[in-house]
């Protein structure tokens, strides 16, 4: 395998008094192998300075060096933190990196706003933190990505609405209530107002319209990953379990999923009076495609669109 698909960075770890390790960050991690003369036992100043032990939390903190092959699932928490920041830095994409079994090695952690703690810890010293002023911010496998990576060019209006390895481009919004977890997020441009799940990407120019929900593969048993192409408007409190093209809108409120039973609205009835019916799955993918609902039938229309999609505000994603 080529250098490319590898990643290496050097972190510091966080592990609980059970030997559990709860996390790791990695300021700057790179595309590659660890240069030949790097010397692991000779860490960044910055960072040797920061490992430190927390009383307080019950924790020590470690530098460590590590280099992981993307194509490889993980081996262990470090490797996990390591590819989930590969993924916020946009050193690789959504889908690009192996994470089979990436949950094993994620322990279920009690997020502090004063660091990672092991859950059983923070029920045993919650008297003692509250008087340290540490709070609980949320119980889970995931961090919020702005605890460990502050993407360039992008704005996050609720931090804890994106989960570190999430994928956000240059100009991309995530409103209050947008969501984006990890192993997705825009490939450009983007306004964010809806549920972006684990592994969609959705394209340039795209806009996740408000309490929006886009399937992903976690749960179902499915194996198709959605994606959104460019220019295409997903309407507030509509979802899809298709992919959708370029130049495509979903109706408000309006759900399309693969066995959604569709009529072809450009096509002229049959003899019979019939409509060409087709499920959702065979629409999937298909650019310049407005999808509604008939207000009279209650049917799901598709119909062909001519010209560019949506138009994002240029002065709001600059």
């Amino acid at each position: 395998m080529s250098d490319e698909r590898w990643v290496w960075g050097v972190g510091l770890a966080t592990t609980a008094d059970d030997g559990t390790v709860l996390d790791t960050w990695y300021p700057s991690p790179e595309a590659g192998r660890i240069p030949l003369g790097f010397d692991p036992a000779m860490p960044p100043d910055a960072l040797d300075r920061l490992a430190v032990p927390d009383a307080r939390r019950a924790v020590t903190v470690e530098v460590v060096t590590l280099e992981v092959d993307l194509a490889a699932p993980p081996t262990s928490t470090s490797d996990a933190y390591l590819r989930l920041h590969a993924l916020s830095h946009r050193i690789v994409a959504p889908n690009e990196v192996n994470l089979d079994g990436i949950f094993g090695h994620l322990p279920n952690v009690a997020w502090t706003n004063a660091g990672p703690m092991h859950p059983d810890t923070l029920t045993r010293q919650r008297p003692f933190l509250a008087r340290e002023g540490i709070q609980l911010q949320g119980l889970d496998k995931f961090p919020r990505l702005l605890d460990y990576v502050t993407p360039p060019g992008v704005r996050i209006a609720d931090a804890s609405r994106v989960r570190l390895g999430a994928y956000l481009s240059p100009g991309t919004t995530v409103m209050h209530e947008g969501f984006v977890n990890f192993n997705a997020g825009t490939l450009g441009q983007s306004m964010v107002e809806g549920r972006i799940s684990q592994g969609v990407v959705v394209g340039d120019g795209s806009d996740i319209g408000g309490g929006a929900s886009i399937m992903g593969t976690l749960s179902g048993g499915g194996t198709h990953k959605v994606s959104i192409g460019a220019r295409t408007l997903l309407g507030a409190n509509a979802g899809i379990g298709i992919s959708l093209g370029d130049d495509c809108v979903v109706e408000a409120g309006l759900y399309v999923t693969a066995g959604s039973k569709i009529v072809v609205a450009d096509e002229p009835p049959r003899a019979d009076g019939s409509r060409v019916t087709v499920k959702g799955a065979e629409l999937s993918g298909l650019d310049g495609i407005l999808f509604r609902r008939n207000s009279l039938t209650g049917a799901i229309e598709a119909v062909r669109r001519i010209g560019h999609g949506v138009t994002l505000n240029e002065a709001l994603h600059a």
